[in-house]
């Protein structure tokens, strides 16, 4: 059971790291904020990911300079939004990334940067802030001497402080510029700044180090990111972050700085836009991508901004690499993917194949096919279709609202109607029809205290009553007209702990307060599907409140959480309400930003009076959602930071989700299709991903499990020619496939057949075998795909070119078959009952009659085949003979006659595949073809035309047995003698 990747690549995620071939120009690394890594051969015509089994979270990459097959991938991205995913240590691939070894610095949780010495590849430095959430040793610069295989600490200052940047002097790799960077994040503040940052030199390869400070701010500062200049090492500059942030210039290999004009973009974020680099020929071409992509070349005296002239760039930049063969060609990595430029960062072009899109929650409609729905981080709010012509490409996506995307909901009674969110409660409420959006978030009245907006506030519908609609702050609220006006249903949830809601003064050296670290809010809302009076919210803040009565009154279970193992404080990430029992929920915690990424997931069967926990082996990653399934209450789905888990016992046994899932994906929301039973999952870096008919799965009792073999029950299969064919084949960009439109016929091996056959076969009501088709017999879940078609007819052979007629066959009527599994000498069987479909298009009659007229093309075929083999027996019998007399003519006279009459069944003389030489097989085939795979009853011409190569058939029938009467009467008892030689 396979997942589709969806994408979009129209909006890809945040890239965090590029790293391209010195040597080819054209093979390149790009790493993801929570997509893993993704590598092309040339030059982004096409990418493959070559990291799937690893944590997702990339912050930075390196080649080796001498062995391009070596690269060094960190994990855990730098850029220290609230938002940021982390790592578990540094992997080394030897084979271009066919495979990867992890090599250790597993709890540094973040790593900005790695560089290797050129003239000895074994030595390699890492840069590492270390821990964003928490205290920590493991933090500072690293140095293997060995390749990776062992590692020296040579650069710490407290665990407070890691090391943020790092530059090697490539004409003497033992001279090192390194920048300290202190920093913290907690739920409701960041600081960046403290008297652990600074810039520091060695001369020695890391074994001695001197603090720079002359020509510096004084003060604290900030993170400092640096940018040296190949072609003169020497030149050196800074983005120094102090209570003043400005760019500086060191002329001296970093021994003293002077301070330059700057612009505010390259003054901009320095916490977060941390690069700056050299055209590697050029040592007055500097680039700053920061907003946007500010361009010097003056050596960083002045600076302009790049243009949108070739089209609109992503804003928020945060990775570049500059080609060195071709220092034209710059590379940049956005919040919204990878961006290329041929003329110097003039204009640049977006590469459209990089499925690595951040939604922060994912939402379906009831269409035919279904549309999807989800908010992308910093890329708004998108729609796309489940299924579309010839796939579904980026095209048929469409941006809804903007802003960062995080909550998008379809209303379920108005289907012109969808709700989507960005950051801090804004929210609309958008006319698919027009594109126009009607602000729809509840305002502050003279009875609220200020209104507290999470980051990710939710908008939510009803599972009961689907024109309840809720949105929150640390209120609840409640529309039953679709946001026009609203009703406040609660008072404040939350623990309203004034200490945590300082954000004005969030930021440490840069003041940043774009209401991520907003805190004691309600972060999720969810309605009891059997009861809509059951409402429950939970708290950034470690509070589940339920209600039984409307929101009248309110019951704070959080004390009930704690006694069960979950620490009090604890994010409240997602709230499940059984759809089986009115008392019954599951509900997720997310710990991690106290520095605990363990996974809290527990359920109450008391209305959250009491809780149990539920624990496995198997998760990793803190908890972002729970989701139980629709109809079998123990098949449970738990997405977390690291991984998508399943449990068919009602959470006893868990395991991971790996089937074209990266192992340890980031699944930020969960949901399962009501009418196709597809699991949909909005992922924070592989976009959407979709599970086709998770039936099996839900079926997937411990009884089934606990046999050798089951062969699953099908209700029924609608008769289809295909919805969604036709379409020519995308230029570029990310094409998702669309799902089986015949579903398959599924069967599960508690192990792998190691001996014996294991076969298929369909049978009609009458016995009779219709089709036998390949099986497989791997462990687990197997599929076998039936087209709903009988076998072809045998076609006349002989010719110089295959007869596709032979691989037609006719679509089976309505009725009832029968599938026969065989495994060894064992034999299951189950019923398939295929119904016509309901478009309207074939009639019962209509069937019957395209039934009758495919199986006349068939006897045809299969008669012409019968006077193919007997011209072709004929004519292999008569060139024996001449073997033997060559000189025969009246016998060679006759071999003509065959042959010509050969000609006319059948291509003899052209091989080409095109219909350059059409014979009687060729005609039967294109009409036999054309009325199997059209769904519409015969035309009058082509029932005309079947008649017609009746007529035909019926004549060279006649004819063979003209040619089998001469040939058996002059021929084939005649005894030739061979020619002797004269003299």
């Amino acid at each position: 059971m396979q997942a589709r990747w969806l994408g979009p690549g129209t909006m890809s995620g945040r890239i965090t790291a590029i790293e391209g071939c010195p040597k080819d120009g054209k093979t390149i690394y790009v790493g993801s904020a929570g997509g893993g890594v993704w590598k092309t051969t040339n030059a982004a015509a096409s990418f493959k990911s070559v990291f799937d089994k690893y944590c997702q979270s990339i912050g930075a990459i390196a080649m080796d300079p001498n062995d391009i097959s070596t690269v060094y991938v960190g994990t855990g991205e730098s850029n220290m939004r609230n938002t940021v995913s982390y790592g578990n240590g540094l992997y080394k691939t030897t084979d271009g990334g066919d495979n990867w070894t992890k090599i250790g610095l597993d709890s540094t949780e973040h790593i900005s940067k790695i560089l290797i010495n050129p003239a000895n590849t074994n030595i390699i430095y890492v840069a590492a802030p270390g821990p964003l959430w928490s205290d920590s040793k493991s933090r500072g610069l690293f140095k293997s001497t060995d390749g990776g295989n062992s590692w020296q600490k040579v650069l710490y200052t407290d665990e407070k402080t890691g090391c943020a940047d790092i530059v090697m002097n490539p004409q003497n790799p033992d001279e090192l510029l390194a920048t300290m960077w202190e920093f913290r994040r907690k739920p409701y503040a960041f600081s960046s700044g403290g008297k652990g940052s600074a810039i520091y030199k060695s001369m020695d390869g890391g074994k001695t180090w001197t603090k720079i400070s002359k020509g510096l701010p004084d003060g604290e500062l900030g993170r400092i990111a640096l940018a040296l200049s190949p072609s003169n090492p020497k030149h050196i500059l800074a983005i120094v972050e102090a209570k003043e942030t400005k760019l500086y210039a060191s002329t001296d290999g970093g021994e003293s700085w002077s301070k330059l004009a700057s612009t505010q973009n390259v003054e901009a974020r320095p916490f977060y836009f941390s690069t700056l680099a050299f055209d590697p020929k050029d040592d007055k071409r500097v680039y700053r991508p920061a907003f946007e992509l500010s361009i010097s070349d003056d050596g960083g005296y002045s600076f302009t901004d790049a243009s949108n002239e070739g089209g609109w760039v992503h804003s928020d930049h945060h990775a570049i690499w500059i080609n060195p063969l071709y220092t034209n060609q710059v590379w940049i990595g956005t919040d919204g993917g990878v961006f290329l430029s041929n003329d110097r960062g003039l204009t640049f072009t977006f590469i459209q194949n990089l499925p690595v899109g951040q939604f922060y929650h994912v939402q379906y409609d009831m269409k035919e096919p279904y549309n999807v729905y989800g908010g992308l981080q910093d890329n708004g709010t998108w729609m796309g279709p489940s299924q579309y012509y010839g796939g579904i490409s980026n095209g048929r996506w469409r941006a809804l609202y903007g802003g960062d995307g995080f909550w998008a909901q379809p209303d379920p009674t108005d289907s012109n109607s969808v709700y989507a969110e960005a950051q801090g409660g804004e929210a609309g409420r958008v006319d698919l029809a027009t594109g126009l959006t009607v602000d729809i978030q509840p305002s502050q009245t003279k009875n609220d205290d200020k209104l507290r907006w999470n980051w990710n506030s939710p908008i939510y519908i009803g599972a009961a009553n689907p024109h309840d609609l809720y949105m929150s702050a640390q209120y609840l609220y409640k529309s039953t007209d679709q946001g026009r006006n609203w009703t406040r249903i609660s008072p404040d949830l939350t623990t309203n702990d004034k200490n945590k809601e300082k954000q004005e003064e969030s930021g440490g050296l840069s003041a940043d307060n774009t209401s991520a670290e907003n805190h004691c809010t309600i972060f999720t809302v969810a309605e009891s599907p059997l009861d809509a009076n059951y409402i429950f919210a939970g708290t950034d803040d470690g509070n589940l409140q339920i209600t039984t009565d409307g929101g009248k009154t309110w019951t704070n279970v959080s004390s009930g959480i704690k006694l069960c193992g979950i620490p009090s404080q604890t994010w409240v990430s997602s709230i499940e309400p059984s759809r089986f029992d009115k008392n019954t929920l599951y509900a997720t915690f997310d710990n991690h930003m106290y520095g605990d990424f363990n996974t809290y997931l527990a359920k109450s069967t008391d209305l959250g009076k009491t809780w149990t926990r539920i624990s496995s082996a198997e998760f990793t990653g803190f908890a972002h959602k729970i989701k139980v399934d629709l109809k079998n209450q123990n098949l449970l789905f738990l997405g977390t930071e690291r991984g998508l888990f399943c449990s068919i016992n009602g959470g006893a046994d868990w395991f991971r989700m790996k089937n074209h899932i990266p192992d340890y994906c980031p699944v930020r929301d969960i949901q399962i299709h009501p009418r196709t039973n597809d699991l949909i999952l909005g992922t924070y870096g592989r976009g959407i991903m979709i599970v086709d008919n998770i039936t099996p799965m839900r079926d997937m009792t411990q009884q089934v499990a606990a046999k050798n073999v089951y062969l699953y029950p099908i209700d029924k299969m609608e008769l289809t020619y295909g919805k969604y064919e036709g379409g020519f084949p995308e230029h570029d960009g990310w094409v998702c496939y669309n799902s089986d439109e015949i579903p398959p016929i599924q069967y599960y091996l508690k192990k792998r057949i190691m001996t014996g056959d294991v076969s298929m076969k369909i049978f009609d009501s009458e016995g009779k075998m219709l089709k036998d088709i390949p099986a497989t017999k791997r462990k687990g879940l197997n599929k076998v795909y039936w087209d709903l078609r009988s076998k072809g007819p045998k076609t006349a052979t002989g010719g110089t070119k295959p007869d596709p007629g032979s691989f037609i066959g006719p679509m089976v009527l309505p009725g009832v078959y029968t599938i026969k599994l065989y495994v060894g000498d064992s034999t299951y069987s189950e019923n398939i009952n295929v119904v016509p479909n309901h478009n309207g298009k074939m009639t019962d009659d209509d069937r019957n009659a395209q039934y009758a007229a495919a199986q006349k093309c068939m006897q045809l075929h299969e008669a012409l085949a019968t006077v193919a083999d007997s011209i072709n027996a004929t004519i292999d019998a008569v060139n024996a003979k001449l073997a033997v007399d060559k000189s025969n003519k009246k016998l060679q006279i006759f071999a003509d006659t065959l042959k010509a009459f050969k000609s006319r069944l059948m291509a003899t003389k052209q091989t080409s595949i095109f219909a350059d030489e059409e014979r009687l097989r060729e005609k039967i085939t294109k009409v036999y073809g054309a009325v199997c795979y059209q769904e519409a009853r015969p035309t009058n011409l082509q029932m005309e035309n079947i008649q017609l190569l009746t007529s035909d058939v019926d004549k060279a029938q006649m004819k063979i047995k003209e040619v089998m009467l001469e040939y058996n009467k002059k021929w084939k008892n005649k005894q030739f003698t061979p020619l002797q030689p004269k003299g």
